[in-house]
């Protein structure tokens, strides 16, 4: 799904609960970020990979990576945190995010009444809500929002989550992807913004996506929802045309992500290579069975069905989403049944920013155990972003550490009640009696 939504973040944003010094994320000394090392203490530490919970838990971490898990001997440090009855997880890793807007009743009009200013405050406060639920990277389409909030996140300017930005779109003119609705000659895209027709149009798009910062590609190889084009499953891009931007983006070592509802467009988009499949709506045996051969990510979205504002819609629009919505949960039932990989992904600004957990529970109503749906935030979403430095608690890994109550093996959805969450050594949340002490300063 898309949402229509302004692009940039502004450099002169002001939000005292967000700002913090332009320092590297593994350097800050303020806010949670101590001298020397930090020893983080939990009743459990799940490993991902093994899928062992371990008791009585020890991470040691300094200069923003993990340097012990577990170790015979805790050094003495200044800074031991004991955080009680939780169980310490990997940062969760969201592939499907649009931190740039959320949808209202003005969403369909925004493209021409908001400035990109706008796109940027919403990015930032938006990102903020992100990684105080857990999430600690994101896979977000949104712009050149998208490239700068990820700068500003490693410069240690804003807190928010890492990001793995996609840029602008690619899509065929009238298509998904092109900001479609109003009259002639307004919000008309070219190659910069990714409408692009025909092989070559796409590959010139690709390489105008990658110069201004894109780490992926994302592409409508269907119709969707949230636009006024026309079904929501029609195929809209070739396999001609989504084998040129394959090709292309790997030359540039980039993936290439495809919103893709109906059947038709989801067979050529996994022909054609692209790594993952946003949505997948309708997943037909060979899809599937080619996913399997290929390794190709299903990214289903899911829990928007439950949580998206059909009020706020318009007509044409709802009418689409009211199709769409019990047919996604029939195919993501059957490739979890089938073993098809899956990364966890939400639509994140379909539904409220902050609820992304939501898509845990669903996964495991649908067949899932509770290991595999952490996994599929984690060790899934880490190999589909390239990001081998996080997604697990080892050691030289990104100390983007978070801390749930209780057992998530037993009860999933305690990922929705995140008590802790640290970013690159730094203390971005630590709730204690109710309260979270790092917000208030303590």
């Amino acid at each position: 799904m898309r949402i229509p939504t302004t692009v940039a973040l502004a450099a002169t944003l002001a939000i005292p609960a967000v700002l913090a010094p332009t320092k590297p994320i593994a350097a800050q000394e303020h806010h949670g970020m101590y001298d020397g090392p930090t020893v983080l203490r939990g009743a459990r530490m799940l490993d991902v990979e093994t899928g062992q919970m371990h008791t009585d838990a020890v991470i040691v971490v300094d200069d923003g990576v993990i340097t012990a898990v577990n170790p015979e001997t805790v050094p003495d440090v200044m800074h031991d945190m004991n955080l009680g009855d939780v169980t310490l997880l990997p940062g969760f890793i969201d592939a499907h995010t649009h931190l740039g807007g959320q949808i209202s009743a003005t969403s369909f009009t925004d493209a021409v009444t908001r400035t990109e200013a706008w796109g940027a405050y919403n990015a930032v406060v938006y990102g903020g809500r992100t990684i105080r639920a857990g999430f600690t990277t994101v896979r977000d389409y949104g712009g050149d929002v998208t490239v700068e909030l990820g700068h500003a996140v490693e410069r240690g300017d804003i807190v928010g989550p890492r990001v793995v930005p996609s840029r602008h779109p690619l899509g065929i003119t009238g298509g998904h992807c092109d900001v479609t609705g109003f009259a002639p000659g307004v919000r008309e895209g070219g190659i910069e913004e990714g409408v692009a027709d025909g092989p070559w149009e796409v590959v010139e798009a690709v390489r105008y996506q990658i110069k201004h910062g894109a780490q992926v590609i994302k592409t409508c190889a269907t119709a969707g929802v949230l636009s006024m084009e026309g079904p929501v499953g029609a195929q809209q891009y070739t396999l001609e045309e989504l084998t040129a931007m394959v090709e292309e983006a790997a030359r540039h070592g980039i993936k290439v992500a495809a919103h893709a509802h109906g059947p038709e467009g989801i067979l050529a988009a996994v022909q054609a290579g692209v790594a993952s499949i946003e949505h997948g709506s309708v997943l037909t045996d060979e899809i599937m069975d080619l996913m399997i051969e290929k390794g190709t990510y299903l990214v289903p979205t899911t829990y928007l069905a439950d949580r998206i504002d059909l009020d706020a819609l318009p007509p044409l629009v709802r009418s689409k989403a009211e199709q769409i919505r019990p047919v996604m949960r029939v195919s993501l039932q059957r490739a979890i049944e089938r073993g098809v990989p899956i990364a966890f992904g939400t639509d994140a600004g379909v539904f409220p920013h902050g609820e992304n957990a939501g898509e845990f529970g669903i996964y495991v109503q649908l067949g899932m155990t509770e290991l595999d749906a952490l996994r599929t935030a984690t060790i899934h979403a880490a190999d589909l972003l390239d990001t081998p430095d996080r997604g697990r608690l080892a050691e030289g890994m990104l100390a983007d550490i978070i801390a749930v109550p209780g057992n998530p093996l037993d009860d999933i959805e305690v990922t929705r009640d995140v008590r802790f969450v640290m970013l690159g050594g730094r203390v971005i949340k630590h709730v204690m009696g109710g309260r979270d002490m790092h917000s208030m300063g303590h």
